[in-house]
């Protein structure tokens, strides 16, 4: 089995959209640095003393996150990574610890989503993003979060923008310390504003 990204902590709860994301830079720039700062590791629970829960949306978002860097680095197909997550990762004990409960089926839908609309989530990645610094040219890590965001700001209109910048924000917090954060809040709220609602 091929090793697994992790967080450097367990994402616990996640924070409701409250407005506007903050405006960020959009333009990523130093030398592709931008390196997970913890051994990559799959979510963990927080301590049950902090009466914290991650909800199962979030959780499968980081999970999909994940998902995605295995098949990249891995080179596992859609299929395997999708079987292997399902029956190892989500809401499993692995070694002596629990693992965060997951939406599966959110999960798989992002996951299939990001493959099945490669095609148009990289070119939106891409645009909000300097020419010199390409969806390609960043970490993987980094790759997959915008990637995951990215489909569900351009195919899944019934959730908020909002939301979906907020919770992606925090799976970036989870795996860096330096600007990615700000970065893939940027970068998301770029994507946003191109994205024509359906009136309710």
């Amino acid at each position: 089995m091929a090793e697994t990204l992790k967080p450097k902590s367990a994402i616990t709860s996640v924070k409701p959209a409250a407005g506007k994301p903050k405006s960020a830079k959009t333009k990523a720039s130093g030398s592709n640095d931008k390196k997970p700062k913890a051994k990559p590791q799959l979510p963990r629970p927080a301590h049950a003393s902090d009466g914290k829960t991650a909800n199962q949306r979030g959780a499968a978002r980081l999970a999909a996150v994940q998902a995605l860097y295995q098949m990249e680095v891995g080179h596992q197909s859609l299929e395997d990574t999708l079987s292997q997550f399902s029956a190892f990762h989500l809401g499993r004990e692995i070694e002596g610890e629990q693992y965060l409960p997951a939406d599966a089926d959110f999960f798989r839908q992002i996951v299939g989503g990001v493959v099945k609309n490669q095609l148009q989530i990289d070119p939106a990645i891409d645009a909000a993003l300097t020419d010199d610094w390409p969806v390609g040219r960043i970490d993987a890590t980094l790759r997959a979060i915008l990637r995951c965001a990215a489909f569900e700001l351009l195919r899944r209109q019934d959730i908020p923008p909002g939301v979906v910048i907020t919770e992606y924000v925090d799976v970036a917090k989870a795996f860096y310390e330096d600007d990615a954060p700000a970065l893939v809040n940027g970068v998301l709220d770029a994507i946003s504003k191109t994205v024509v609602r359906d009136k309710p």
